[in-house]
C-alpha cells in the first residue's frame, strides 16, 4: 500500500481525513470561529441569567428567614409562608420563560455551526 495514502479509505477512494485539505478555505474558517464565539457568547449569558436567578432565590430564602424569625404568631407565620409560596411559583413560573427561550438561543446557534462549519467534500455532500 502506498505511504502516502491513509489507511481508510471510503467508497469513492477518499480518505476521512480529506476535510483537513490545505484547500479548505480561510473563509470556512473564519465562518466555524464565527458561530463558534456566538454559541460561546450566548451560553455565557445564559450562565449569567440562572446565576442571577439563583440569587432571586437565595434572597427570597433569606427574607422567608428573617420573616418567620421575627414572626409572633400563627397568622404572621402563615402570611410569610403565602407571600413566599406566592412568589416561588412567580418565578419557577420565569424559570420557564427563561429554559424556553434559553435553549431556543442556543439551538439556533446550534444547526448554523454544523452547517457552517463542516466541511463538504466538493461535490456539495457531507463526510
Amino acid at each position: 500500500m502506498d505511504r502516502q495514502k491513509s489507511d481508510v479509505e471510503t467508497t469513492d477512494g477518499s480518505s476521512p481525513l480529506d476535510f483537513v485539505s490545505p484547500e479548505f478555505p480561510k473563509k470556512r474558517v473564519e465562518e466555524l470561529a464565527a458561530v463558534q464565539t456566538e454559541l460561546f457568547d450566548r451560553l455565557q449569558e445564559v450562565s449569567r441569567n440562572w446565576l442571577n436567578r439563583m440569587q432571586s432565590e437565595t434572597t427570597l430564602a433569606c427574607d422567608l428567614s428573617a420573616k418567620l424569625t421575627v414572626a409572633r404568631s400563627i397568622p404572621e407565620t402563615a402570611s410569610a409562608y403565602q407571600e413566599w409560596a406566592s412568589r416561588h411559583i412567580e418565578l419557577a413560573s420565569e424559570d420557564m420563560k427563561w429554559l424556553l427561550t434559553d435553549n431556543q438561543k442556543i439551538f439556533e446557534t446550534g444547526p448554523r455551526l454544523l452547517a457552517e462549519g463542516w466541511p463538504t467534500n466538493g461535490g456539495g455532500t457531507r463526510r
